[in-house]
């Protein structure tokens, strides 16, 4: 019986890594300061990875904007990745601008716990990481073999998770910038009592929005 992957734990420092890519040798160190999204899959020159890579591609820029650098894997070679990405531009008429780590070793993979034996002992499965600057691990998305990934829903993630940290706020189902964000709720009976009178949109004391 082959053992359950050891998965990264949110609010946690991310699993190192040290690695080969399309940009040359890259450590999770190297984007310090930034915040990165780091997404596996299955395999090159497939048909839903290849939309997916494309989804990226056309979002690097918007994700660039946020300060967000964007880095993929799979467990094939550089050359391989190389080809894919040429191919990609060839018959899809879009550049891939981001490196992708070339994981022949499976190291990252299963230090990320991208191995998931149900689905396959030899590919990384939809595995996407978001890593703020500090390193720390804020939030992670598994997806399966034969469903992808919105992109756009990630960009909206990192967007969120920005804005919370800025404002010491939640974010509502669904939130996109523009919108109501949740106030933290009232820690005791004193704060609860007062948090009617604190100007928010109060529905009750637990639950109050306010706007940025």
């Amino acid at each position: 019986m082959t053992d359950a992957p050891a998965l990264p734990r949110l609010n946690e420092p991310a699993p190192d890594f040290d690695a080969p890519t399309t940009h040359g040798r890259k450590k999770l160190a190297d984007f310090r300061g930034k915040w990165l999204v780091l997404f596996s899959h299955p395999a090159d020159f497939t048909p839903v990875c290849t939309t997916e890579f494309i989804g990226f591609a056309k979002l690097q820029e918007q994700f660039a904007a946020i300060d967000t650098q964007l880095i993929g894997l799979s467990i094939d070679s550089t050359h391989s990745h190389i080809a894919w990405t040429r191919n990609i531009k060839q018959n899809f008429g879009t550049e891939i601008g981001f490196p992708i780590i070339a994981d022949l070793s499976m190291k990252v993979a299963h230090d990320y716990g991208m191995i998931m034996p149900g689905a396959s002992d030899t590919a990384a499965v939809r595995a996407t990481f978001v890593i703020d600057p500090e390193g720390v691990l804020r939030a992670m998305l598994y997806y399966p073999m034969n469903a992808g990934r919105s992109v756009a829903e990630i960009h909206r993630l990192v967007v969120a998770l920005q804005t919370a940290d800025t404002n010491a706020c939640a974010m509502p189902e669904a939130w996109v910038p523009g919108q109501p964000v949740i106030v933290p709720p009232p820690k005791t009976p004193e704060e609860a009592e007062a948090r009617a009178a604190e100007g928010y949109n109060t529905v009750d004391w637990y639950f109050s929005t306010r706007t940025l």
